[in-house]
């Protein structure tokens, strides 16, 4: 890997031991550089579990991705600073309150000192990385997470929502896993009319003040608590908003 390359691409210009004070900025320069989107599978790209051809396309090509990708490359750029990091498979929430299938979506262990958690792939998240053995509340970029153990030794990421009440993110075990595990989830969300990914386009990446989505044909820019949407009026105008908000080109 051209560690350096990667670097660049997420505008990381600080130290590189492998402690949590490196761990924090890493997190968050990724989230504020790359972001969370689907568009290959909505432009019938198949997506390839390969360091390689993740390192192509979200480096070179400076382009994002979801979860496998995301993660996925983010734990070979930890591994070649040292990192003693681990591919995890978690569950995630839908919109009946219920949670999915095995491999649905990949999360990262980083152990130090401490035990952590780190996601760069999971949207609208924690921002910095959270002590997997804290079961107090943790405040990351002013929103509030914990981490709960229920009855079958699973944690659940949980976040504290404007009313109050703890929303379930997703749950998981610690056990590592290889990326060949999460291949036959990956073609399910590519191809699969039940799952989200193939249902709308969605490209999303954290700001230094709040975040920019493109959802379908809508723009939606939140800044300090303030949520300004609009619709967008046609591809040229939806190609022009990925360019200008994401740095995104995609090939025709």
């Amino acid at each position: 890997m051209d560690v350096q390359a990667y670097l660049n691409r997420i505008n990381f210009h600080g130290r590189l031991a492998p402690n949590i004070e490196t761990l924090r900025p890493l997190q968050r320069s990724h989230l504020l550089t790359v972001p969370f989107e689907n568009l290959s599978i909505h432009a019938h790209e198949p997506i390839r579990l390969e360091e390689e051809a993740l390192f192509e396309k979200i480096v070179r090509r400076r382009r994002g991705g979801f979860c496998y990708e995301l993660n996925g490359l983010f734990a070979a750029l930890l591994r070649n600073l040292k990192f003693d990091v681990s591919m995890l498979s978690a569950s995630t929430i839908n919109s009946e309150g219920q949670f999915g299938a095995e491999f649905d979506h990949m999360t990262l262990l980083v152990q130090l000192e401490e035990r952590w958690l780190v996601d760069v792939g999971f949207g609208d998240s924690f921002m910095e990385p959270l002590l997997l053995d804290d079961r107090a509340a943790q405040v990351r970029a002013g929103r509030t997470y914990r981490l709960q153990t229920d009855k079958e030794d699973r944690l659940i990421l949980e976040r504290l929502e404007e009313d109050r009440r703890w929303s379930p993110q997703y749950r998981f075990r610690l056990v590592a896993h290889t990326m060949d595990e999460y291949q036959e989830m990956c073609r399910y969300h590519q191809t699969s009319p039940k799952s989200m990914f193939t249902q709308r386009r969605i490209c999303s990446r954290a700001t230094p003040d709040g975040r920019v989505t493109l959802s379908q044909m809508r723009l939606i820019i939140t800044r300090n608590g303030e949520r300004h949407e609009r619709e967008l009026a046609g591809e040229k105008e939806y190609a022009q908003a990925l360019q200008e908000h994401f740095g995104l080109v995609m090939q025709r």
